[in-house]
């Protein structure tokens, strides 16, 4: 018995209609866009540094903050919720809010920058600010501190600006 033949177009039809549901699989899958984060809401922000205070000193970190340390209700009744204190962040390096996937530096006294904390090489949290550069543990990327931008490798993008504006002695996202 001969088996049956199957046309060879037919079996490029099928093939093609394989992958093409094969990349629309794939694409579903990605949802996370490491570029900002994965932080709800986050819009990337122009020119999100503002200056600090004249009257910059740790005495002027001293003074309370509801929002610091109080409930969630109490946060929305007394206006944004400190990220830092100006006097928290060291000139020329930045502190990482691990919890909110944000890190704060200050390039220059005065300017804060704000920027994802999240590796837009593989979605690892950065761990340290020094050298003018945030960086990165898990393959050494590292960004800068004025703008994000990738200074060494293997991140493909640089760290998407969060949006904070400087409040007397504190620092709120906008």
């Amino acid at each position: 018995m001969a088996e049956p033949r199957v046309p060879a177009s037919g079996r490029r039809t099928l093939l093609a209609y394989v992958g093409a549901a094969c990349a629309a699989a794939l694409a579903g899958c990605t949802t996370y866009n490491a570029n900002n984060g994965g932080i709800a809401g986050s819009q990337p922000a122009q020119g999100s540094s503002t200056p600090a205070p004249a009257g910059r000193s740790s005495a002027a970190a001293g003074g309370s903050s509801a929002a610091a340390g109080g409930s969630t209700a109490a946060a929305a009744s007394s206006g944004p919720v400190v990220l830092a204190r100006t006097a928290d962040i060291p000139v020329g390096g930045g502190k990482i809010l691990t919890d909110k996937k944000i890190v704060i530096t200050e390039p220059q006294s005065g300017t804060f920058k704000a920027f994802t904390a999240v590796c837009t090489h593989q979605g690892c949290i950065v761990d340290s600010v020094s050298g003018g550069t945030i960086n990165c543990p898990c393959h050494g990327s590292k960004f800068s501190i004025v703008n994000g931008s990738v200074v060494n490798g293997p991140a493909p993008s640089p760290l998407a600006p969060v949006g904070i504006e400087v409040q007397g002695s504190s620092i709120v996202q906008a």
